[in-house]
């Protein structure tokens, strides 16, 4: 099947068999290894993508479901050359040790931040309850999400 879908703001299309999951799609094919195969099974987060604005686990969603829709990677997040704001503070807040969840959590957080800009600790935590760290604990991430949002709202307020 031919698929036709845009990642990190690009245009692509593939030849795809019908039970192709997107994980192996975005990490053999289109090189985008950043999102990271933890489980296999929907239960770590670590394969979490951002599809039309909704977080998404990549080694649940068939390929052939992102047709004609918009996919965000980790890899999509920093822009000429600059981190994004979740990244930056991520480091600042050691919300990162082996790093190999963090391509999953920094994808719900942006999602969550898609839908919610000035986010409550509490919805913090729920959406990040599908997301599994072994390293750091999970406070310094929600902290570091906390962070974000509001460095996100002080350049939204000087663009105003």
């Amino acid at each position: 099947m031919r698929l036709k879908f845009r990642v990190n703001g690009r245009p692509v299309e593939v030849e795809v068999a019908p039970g192709r999951r997107l994980l192996d799609l975005l990490r053999e094919d289109l090189g985008l290894i950043g999102t990271k195969e933890g489980c296999g099974e929907g239960e770590c987060g670590a394969c979490t993508v951002v599809v039309d604005g909704e977080p998404r686990l990549s080694c649940l969603t068939l390929a052939v479901q992102v047709e004609g829709k918009d996919v965000i990677t980790v890899e999509g997040l920093a822009q000429g050359g600059e981190l994004h704001p979740l990244q930056e503070t991520f480091v600042e807040m050691a919300g990162v040790q082996c790093g190999f969840c963090t391509p999953g959590f920094l994808m719900a957080a942006y999602a969550l931040l898609l839908q919610q800009p000035n986010p409550t600790r509490e919805e913090v935590r729920e959406w990040l309850s599908g997301n599994l760290c072994r390293c750091t604990g999970y406070e310094q991430i929600v902290e570091a999400v906390l962070w974000a949002a509001r460095k996100m709202g002080d350049e939204r307020d000087k663009k105003s």
